[in-house]
């Protein structure tokens, strides 16, 4: 008996399609459809007072939800637009014409990290990318030598998006820190199916957003920052929101707020918060724990499946080094995954990889197997 089978009634979307899309684009939970007539009603009936009843709280509030689910105190973690929006906050934070100028991260990190390392050259950055040797992984050896006295910053994907490769990121902020540098965790793979603690691992940042292992929804991405700098950070990227007092209205430089307050910046978006409370209380109700439990069995069947096949697998064979993504390769994967989301087989493709297939914790076992018999039949057409 799967118990967690039993939360399938909250997502409306899987009595109609295959759901395999969770590292992309989570269920919607039922009661996100509830939170966003609240939303509305507040809006309708409360009106400029909302602000002062829970609005302006609510990228904390909100925040504080995530924190249970990724090991951050109360206080710890804001919600902002997204994962650029808080990575932006967070690397102008330092000044890159220093000495100490140097940011690592990886060839596979997601694109929008690596533009945003890749800007900081013009303000005399120098960035470090560690290569991949199998377009799968990246060489713990090469991560950790890349590290040196001369990095300011680490900035890594916990999981990799392309692969589903998990990084030790124990490891490589162990290093970081013993050379003086600290560490930007990009958590958006792992957060809500692999589990972690941002406190645990010692990270001075971690962020991540709501579209996908959340069952968010689009809108909400969030911020950790470790406590103990709080004081000593002054993002440049910034906005009222941070200002410790806000409604003064006080022009000149920024008097930064002394909490979490000080990593927001401009007005937020409330639509997002009240969209994505519910998928995260679901999580948090679960237990990530019991959510990687599942999806070790459940990408381990697909990859025995896929291989049955004959299809090749470009993720990681160890369930210890996979998060909780099966990635395929098919001959026309791209056209191969076009057909499947017309059939309501719902993947994607992405260049150089091939189909990602993921379950999630709403996922039956029958729909693993579903799911390849129906790349088979489009493979042999």
């Amino acid at each position: 008996m799967d118990e967690l089978l039993g939360w399938r009634k909250e997502f409306p979307t899987l009595e109609t399609t295959v759901h395999m899309i969770s590292h992309s684009l989570g269920a919607m939970p039922r009661g996100a459809c509830e939170r966003m007539k609240e939303y509305a009603e507040t809006w309708a009936t409360r009106g400029i007072r909302a602000w002062e009843e829970g609005w302006w709280e609510m990228p904390v509030a909100v925040g504080d939800l995530i924190g249970r689910i990724i090991g951050a105190g109360p206080g710890e973690v804001v919600i902002q637009q997204n994962v650029s929006t808080c990575v932006a906050t967070v690397l102008s934070c330092f000044d890159w014409s220093a000495a100490r100028n140097k940011i690592v991260s990886e060839a596979l990190n997601f694109p929008s990290n690596l533009y945003q390392c890749h800007a900081l050259v013009k303000l005399g950055a120098r960035v470090a990318i560690v290569e991949s040797a199998d377009g799968i992984g990246v060489p713990l050896d090469r991560m950790l030598a890349a590290i040196d006295e001369q990095t300011l910053l680490v900035f890594v994907s916990h999981v990799l998006f392309r692969s589903s490769f998990i990084q030790d990121l124990a490891a490589i902020t162990r290093r970081a820190h013993e050379m003086g540098a600290m560490v930007l965790a990009d958590i958006y793979q792992s957060a809500g199916t692999v589990p972690l603690d941002v406190r645990a691992l010692a990270v001075d940042f971690a962020t991540g957003g709501s579209v996908k292992w959340l069952c968010g929804g689009p809108g909400a991405g969030y911020l950790y920052v470790r406590r103990d700098l709080w004081e000593k950070l002054e993002p440049r990227f910034t906005g009222w929101m941070a200002h410790q007092r806000p409604f003064a209205f006080e022009t000149g430089e920024i008097d930064y707020a002394g909490d979490a307050f000080r990593f927001l910046n401009g007005t937020p978006a409330i639509p997002a918060m009240y969209a994505a409370r519910s998928g995260y209380e679901i999580i948090g109700e679960i237990g990530v724990e019991k959510i990687r439990a599942k999806s070790i069995r459940q990408t381990t069947r697909l990859i025995e499946l896929a291989e049955a096949a004959g299809f090749r697998v470009n993720s990681p064979k160890s369930a210890a080094e996979r998060g909780g993504t099966a990635v395929i390769d098919v001959p026309d994967g791209a056209a191969v995954t076009k057909e499947l989301l017309r059939r309501n087989f719902l993947v994607d493709f992405r260049p150089g990889a091939g189909i990602r297939v993921a379950p999630h914790f709403y996922s039956t076992d029958e729909e693993l197997e579903m799911t390849i018999r129906e790349i088979q039949a489009i493979v042999r057409t």
